[in-house]
């Protein structure tokens, strides 16, 4: 992992692979740690793969003021020119989808092709949780492994934890190494509730694959179906039985989409 001057932040990252660039995008409070090892072997096999830390996510810094998800675009365009990348694939999960798709319209040549994960596109056609989910997700008492434990009750459904207990157990080795702060994890979310791209969704013009766990708890399948429905030309892909957690859930079959629809 090295780290980069890009704009005013020392951004942590990594690249691997050779191909194409494809610029990963994690969520909310989400760290490089977080992707899931052998989905990102399998990508690096095809592409110059780039993951980074957010602004205020784990390793990257994040001066004091507001943080919004227009920054964090501007954050990876900078990211991208300051290693010499002029175009890529890019795939955003969760907040990293709402990143997404602000790139793509504050800087749409740095984008050849969009993949939406388990996101929206805010406010103005924004599908929200249950409350009891929202409370899980803001709730940042205890310790940090009481945290992760909260937080994959609304990543993936009771049955798939009580049948992969190794898969789990090293998704939260994961999500330890390089914890955020609870004051920037509310920064964070602070973005995400300022965000809104609906209105602006047509100006979109890449090709884009819009994918979700039909059962997500956490942003409701719907949110993706409204995304898909605005965009142009936009393939909707949903995952029956999975949540909010579906890359770790159905890692080969999305996988398998995520580079039939790159090439």
């Amino acid at each position: 992992m090295d780290k980069i001057r890009a704009g005013d932040i020392d951004i942590a990252y990594t690249i691997s692979g050779n191909g194409h660039p494809l610029v990963l995008i994690q969520g909310l409070t989400a760290t490089i740690d977080w992707w899931d090892p052998l989905f990102m072997e399998e990508l690096s096999k095809r592409y110059r793969v780039l993951a980074f830390d957010n602004r205020g996510a784990g390793r990257t810094e994040a001066p004091d003021g507001d943080l919004s998800v227009e920054l964090f675009a501007d954050d990876t365009a900078n990211l991208m020119d300051a290693l010499g990348i002029e175009k890529a694939y890019v795939l955003g999960y969760s907040l990293g989808g709402m990143i997404a798709q602000e790139l793509a319209l504050r800087h749409p040549d740095k984008v050849k092709k969009l993949v939406l994960c388990a996101t929206n596109c805010g406010a103005s056609g924004w599908v929200v949780c249950d409350k009891e989910v929202l409370a899980v997700l803001t709730d940042r008492s205890g310790t940090r492994e009481d945290l992760v434990d909260r937080f994959c009750t609304i990543m993936f459904d009771r049955e798939w934890i009580k049948a992969n207990g190794y898969l789990l157990a090293e998704f939260k080795r994961r999500y330890l190494i390089a914890p955020t702060s609870d004051h920037n994890a509310a920064r964070q979310f602070m973005s995400t509730v300022k965000f809104d791209a609906y209105d602006r969704l047509g100006d979109i013009t890449v090709p884009t694959l819009v994918v979700t766990g039909a059962d997500d708890r956490l942003i409701p399948a719907e949110n993706s179906r409204i995304i898909a429905g605005a965009l142009p030309g936009a393939q909707l892909k949903e995952y029956p039985g999975a949540g909010h957690g579906f890359p770790y859930q159905c890692r080969d079959e999305f996988l398998a989409d995520v580079v039939e629809f790159l090439g």
